[in-house]
């Protein structure tokens, strides 16, 4: 009888508490200055011709509810969310028959957000999982809610939601797909649409008319279910036959999201804007992105990796002179999924790391004719063996120069280099081209440790910028509704390495393709030679689980990483389709463009040698090739 007691007494007063919570957040928001939906984080993004490609928080077309095709609206609310106009933002009813539906399925088969949770999310222009952003996201709902009648809360959901092929806002949507306006909807054109929002790559008519007319019969169902037409209707309107429009101002890029994600990203790291500034205010973002490069990367990846595969992708392409991010892709699809790899994941970057590495011998007293035995090796080190091995087991079993190790990315002679040069020379360097945190471990040159596709390239970027470092970026500009800047990047270079070695590394790694260098094996990116019309500098990677390429030339670098999500081990079809991107992307965007490659230093000497052992040629000499050498360093053994 007491526990009873207990329990009751502990039921009534968290019943009052909730009660007293949501009172005083009523009050509060109430009391505190009510958001202007129009203006709420409204953010208009350009490229680098200052052409509009993203508009935050509402379509570039606004248009009252009233003037929405009535058939539109109640397609719309049958389908996602029946109860708008009975529940205050939060569907209990729902969220409790949800959660009994996926407990039973054991996976996550049906959500229940309402509209108004929807167009909270909306307006963060964010899709990222953290707690943080979901308090935010009920917060606000909870106060459009109070704020807002149900009908104002509905027309902007309806102006600002995505309904495929990066359209945004019933307006616009209509005349994407349909020329006409929202008001002059059919009831076959209205279902169409309204069944787009829930997944708009898959149930866009242009992308997948099959499962758009699957979805769109569902739409009708539930408005015939719900009494809103009947049945003749139904089936009416399933059967009329559509004509797609399929026309907007800006090009189709499923991956141009990613972009829009980094930059705001970058905004947030900025912290130029205060934290309630979009509250009731606009603002303009130049960006560097370059459409023509988005456009070519994401060709590339489509050309490369099958749409029903689980492969995904990060990749950035950054203008060497300025660091300006130019193109970025977090991922093959962002209807599919919005996680940005790009600036958001780290994997280990494997031989990639190899060119720094060789950048820190050459500096400490290495030239490229420096030779060290490449044979099965297990190295004793702090009483533990460490036993690593080269791709395939294949070895040489003789001394081979650090042409040859380079271009073959031969293990065995990068865990010598690095041992011989001291456990901090390669983290010195790393840290110089802005690659920090470093786990200094025996398996650092081999690439063990993880950073992201942008740390990467830029550090690329340094070598390809003749030894200048700079911080990369996308955002170059930031201006408010009234044209006042608040903010514009100044580029910084600071000079870290040394253009003699950096000439040296490029043009040693400009062998990595090099079909004249085979010999007990070949170079990394023989497969990629024959798409390859101009001179670049590559260097590969890989895991068990991860694919990276990086390559430049005097204007350009581009890096690009392939693998799953999950971590598991690549198919033997996945190991070259990051090379293939690679080369793809960099080809056919360059291929209007000069062919550009660094000018040779003055202390800087070419001398033709044998490659393969880095000694000098003679007319008997079987492999010949220029190679080069900082002026009193070159090879004196002559070859054989």
């Amino acid at each position: 009888m007491k526990n009873r007691r207990l329990l009751l007494k502990i039921f009534i007063i968290l019943i009052a508490f909730i009660c007293l919570f949501f009172s005083i957040m009523y009050m509060y928001v109430k009391l505190s200055p009510k958001l202007d939906l129009k203006k709420t984080n409204n953010i208009i993004i350009y490229d680098k011709n200052n052409k509009e490609f993203f508009r935050g928080n509402g379509s570039k077309e606004w248009i009252d509810l009233k003037d929405i095709d009535k058939d539109l609206i109640n397609a719309t609310i049958s389908t996602e969310d029946k109860r708008f106009y009975k529940h205050n933002g939060f569907d209990y009813i729902r969220i409790i028959k949800s959660f009994f539906i996926n407990l039973k399925s054991g996976s996550i088969e049906e959500g229940a957000s309402t509209i108004t949770q929807q167009y909270a999310r909306n307006l963060y222009l964010t899709f990222d999982r953290t707690y943080k952003r979901k308090i935010k996201e009920a917060y606000l709902a909870f106060k459009m809610e109070i704020n807002y009648s149900k009908d104002e809360i509905l027309e902007g959901y309806l102006n600002t939601i995505n309904y495929g092929n990066g359209v945004f806002g019933i307006e616009n949507a209509s005349h994407y797909y349909f020329n006409k306006s929202a008001k002059n909807l059919s009831l076959a054109e209205a279902s169409m649409l309204a069944g787009i929002p829930k997944y708009p790559q898959e149930y866009s008519p242009i992308n997948n008319i099959k499962s758009a007319k699957k979805r769109q019969k569902q739409i009708l169902y539930n408005l015939y279910k719900n009494k809103i037409i009947t049945k003749k209707e139904m089936n009416d309107a399933y059967k009329e036959n559509l004509t797609y429009y399929g026309k907007k101002e800006t090009l189709n890029l499923t991956t141009l999201m990613y972009y829009k994600d980094a930059v705001m990203n970058e905004l947030n790291e900025l912290k130029i804007i205060p934290n309630d500034y979009l509250n009731n205010n606009s603002i303009k973002i130049y960006t560097n992105l370059d459409l023509e490069a988005q456009q070519e990367l994401e060709n590339a990846i489509n050309n490369n990796i099958n749409e029903d595969s689980e492969l995904q992708v990060a990749s950035s392409l950054i203008d060497n002179k300025t660091g300006k991010i130019i193109a970025l892709v977090g991922g093959k699809d962002y209807e599919k999924s919005q996680f940005n790899r790009a600036i958001s994941s780290k994997r280990q970057i494997g031989s990639t790391i190899k060119p720094f590495l060789y950048y820190t011998a050459l500096e400490n007293g290495f030239t490229p004719s420096s030779s060290f035995l490449s044979t099965d090796t297990s190295f004793n080190l702090q009483n533990e063996v460490y036993k690593p091995s080269n791709y395939g087991d294949i070895y040489p079993n003789k001394k081979i120069p650090m042409i040859i190790a380079l271009a073959y990315s031969d293990n065995i002679y990068a865990l010598k280099t690095n041992l011989f040069l001291g456990d901090n020379a390669l983290v010195n360097t790393l840290n110089k081209v802005g690659i920090k945190n470093v786990n200094n471990n025996v398996s650092l040159p081999l690439g063990t440790n993880e950073m992201n596709i942008i740390d990467l390239t830029n550090g690329y970027s340094t070598l390809a910028s003749e030894g200048n470092y700079k911080n990369t970026y996308l955002i170059r500009a930031v201006k408010n509704n009234k044209n006042h800047l608040l903010y514009e990047h100044r580029i910084n270079k600071k000079k870290v390495l040394d253009n003699n070695f950096t000439f040296i590394l490029s043009e040693l790694l400009n062998n990595c393709y090099d079909n004249n260098l085979v010999d007990y094996s070949e170079p990394t990116c023989l497969t990629i030679r024959p798409k390859l019309t101009k001179k670049y500098a590559i260097k590969t990677g890989s895991t068990n689980t991860d694919s990276l390429i990086v390559g430049y030339n005097k204007d350009y670098t581009l890096g690009t990483w392939v693998g799953y999500d999950n971590n598991i081990n690549l198919k033997k079809e996945d190991t070259k389709v990051a090379r293939n991107i690679w080369a793809d992307t960099i080809e056919n965007y360059l291929r209007d463009k000069e062919d550009k490659w660094f000018d040779k230093p003055k202390d800087v000497n070419a001398v033709l040698v044998n490659p393969l052992n880095g000694y000098l040629a003679t007319n008997n000499s079987k492999r010949k090739k220029f190679i080069y050498y900082l002026k009193g360093t070159e090879p004196k053994t002559i070859d054989k």
